[in-house]
């Protein structure tokens, strides 16, 4: 098939995925360019990076007209994964392909056990409810709807910002499944409020990424072009679909799936498999 046709293909899987289900669905972007294109990790991370940071940007502006994104969290979060995302790119030109790869699978698979666990403790139809803690680092005010800003809320929102832009650039992963539970645990935001904030940060972070591997020429651009539109093109559309078919059944199977998918790595990675 031709490589151009198979990458707007491949690029359709990972938008529908974000749109099915929410931030931290793309992570499955750099498997599918592995074992589709048949890329090193190095050579698909900024290709996957570029699809996921595009379609996240077209969730967030989405976002932010319903009012959902907290764009100054966004922003401290992002502009600190930026900053460490050109590291992470650096390292992925360092270490050998095998060790990035058994990475990837391992980060893989936690992923998967999360989201498959998350999806259990949701039962059919319901919605996660907003915290109401207030011992939480970030709370919101209840009078204006903001977060109120503290030192410890500062430090946890970079915190999660440097760990989501050194794998961003290590990995080629938006992030979404470092940000989300962070989100959570530090705030008392809504989810769909967690999601949307979650995705301006992807966008923002995938900047630096894209920037450091596009600096270094690492960036396969015949591939990745028509990757980010296949990914963009399908997240539009899934929005159409994804009230209908969302939920923690479809969390599950896409757990399952990306727990397949990680051990498929884990034996290219070791060696044990050639494709």
């Amino acid at each position: 098939m031709d490589v151009t046709l198979l990458s707007i293909g491949l690029g359709a899987v990972v938008g529908l995925i974000l749109a099915l289900t929410g931030a931290g669905g793309g992570i499955l972007a750099v498997p599918l360019l592995v074992f589709g294109l048949h890329l090193s990790i190095m050579q698909a991370a900024p290709v996957g990076l570029i699809a996921v940071g595009a379609a996240s940007a077209f969730g967030a502006v989405l976002g932010l007209r319903e009012g959902l994104v907290r764009y100054r969290a966004a922003a401290l979060i992002g502009l600190t994964g930026m900053g460490l995302a050109p590291f992470g790119v650096r390292l992925a030109r360092v270490i050998p392909n095998a060790p990035l790869t058994v990475a990837f699978s391992l980060v893989l698979a936690l992923v998967a056990w999360r989201m498959f666990n998350q999806a259990r403790r949701i039962p059919s139809g319901q919605t996660e409810s907003v915290q109401t803690q207030t011992h939480l680092p970030c709370v919101l005010n209840p009078s204006e709807g903001r977060l109120i800003w503290t030192m410890p809320c500062a430090w946890a929102l970079a915190g999660t910002g440097a760990v989501s832009g050194l794998l961003s650039g290590l990995l080629g992963v938006g992030g979404g499944f470092v940000i989300v539970p962070s989100l959570n645990r530090f705030t008392n935001l809504a989810m769909r409020s967690i999601f949307a904030t979650s995705l301006a940060v992807i966008s923002l972070v995938s900047v630096g990424g894209v920037a450091a591997a596009a600096w270094q020429g690492s960036i396969a651009w015949n591939i990745a072009r028509p990757f980010a539109i296949g990914a963009i093109g399908a997240l539009l559309l899934g929005r159409l679909i994804a009230a209908r078919l969302a939920g923690a059944r479809l969390q599950q199977a896409f757990a399952v799936t990306s727990g397949a998918v990680s051990l498929l790595l884990l034996a290219r990675g070791m060696g044990w498999i050639a494709v």
